[in-house]
């Protein structure tokens, strides 16, 4: 199990340059907004206007704090996102644009390269223990508030705010009380 650290994250500006992610993971590790296999961040959204395009990239958003967005992607209804929606998933080479609710907010992102990798994001709520069912060759857990204990493999690890996890396709043990997002990636992803 690898453990990311809220204080160790990875500060970016944005691929259009209109404002800042904080990178949690990327593989392979070294890889840069261009070459990356898969990527989870989280970015302040400010203002209404454009997504960045990922040219070959497959793209889950969430909403973790603030009101919430409309999503406009091109050949696309616009889509209401809110903290308490099921993550968005959209390609990310298509031209889309954010409308701001109410107010800033906080997005996860999640993102594939399309033809060798595929995700899915889930959001859970937690108050108590549970075994993940997640098959994926990569697992990735974000917690978004409260504390979460995470076993693995015979590891366990205490995540808090906005620390992570990485572990692969073993057995995976939550307990606690929190809200916390998984996010799998692989060749194949079932849950």
């Amino acid at each position: 199990m690898q453990v990311l650290r809220a204080a160790d994250h990875r500060r970016m500006a944005w691929k259009n340059g209109g404002g800042e992610t904080t990178e949690v993971a990327v593989s392979p590790p070294d890889a840069g907004l261009g070459d990356f296999d898969w990527r989870v961040s989280m970015a302040r959204v400010e203002t209404d206007g454009p997504f960045s395009g990922f040219d070959g990239i497959d793209r889950t958003l969430a909403v973790l704090d603030g009101a919430g967005l409309i999503l406009s992607v091109e050949g696309r209804e616009p889509a209401e996102l809110l903290g308490q929606s099921e993550p968005l998933a959209f390609p990310a080479d298509l031209p889309t644009r954010a409308m701001l609710i109410a107010g800033p907010i906080t997005d996860l992102n999640v993102m594939t390269r399309r033809g060798r990798l595929q995700h899915r994001l889930y959001r859970h709520e937690l108050d108590g223990a549970a075994e993940l069912p997640v098959a994926a060759e990569t697992v990735l857990l974000l917690c978004h508030s409260g504390e979460l204990l995470v076993t693995s493999s015979g590891e366990t690890a205490r995540l808090g705010p906005l620390d992570a996890a990485i572990v692969g396709p073993e057995a995976l043990r939550v307990e606690g009380k929190a809200r916390f997002y998984v996010a799998a990636i692989g060749r194949d992803v079932s849950v």
